[in-house]
């Protein structure tokens, strides 16, 4: 149905891959053996009580509220550092135009 079309290399670097050629005819075949049985898991199943999904609701917002704490107080420390680098900016640049004046 869709199919990739793939570039055929004008100049070929090593092995040449043959360009694929669509199927004339195709054959349905019906699987002569019984399908396999899948064994069961060892493993127990997890089951959750409403207990446990409060619980994991809970934990995931106490994560999400401490990610989005540090992230903006992050921010607001590289604002406060902007800030300040301005107006030590400003300044120089004041002491530096008075300078000149006298």
């Amino acid at each position: 149905m869709l199919r990739p079309k793939i570039p055929a290399n004008p100049t070929p670097t090593g092995a040449v891959v043959p360009l694929p050629t669509t199927p004339t005819a195709v054959d349905h075949h019906q699987p002569t053996a019984a399908p396999m049985e899948v064994p069961a898991s060892s493993r127990p199943t997890v089951q959750l009580t409403p207990g446990s999904v409060l619980a994991l609701v809970g934990g995931g917002t106490a994560v999400v509220l401490v990610v989005g704490t540090v992230l903006v107080s992050m921010l607001l420390a590289v604002a406060v550092t902007a800030a300040s680098i301005a107006v030590c900016a400003l300044v120089i640049r004041s002491l530096i135009t008075s300078q000149h004046r006298r």
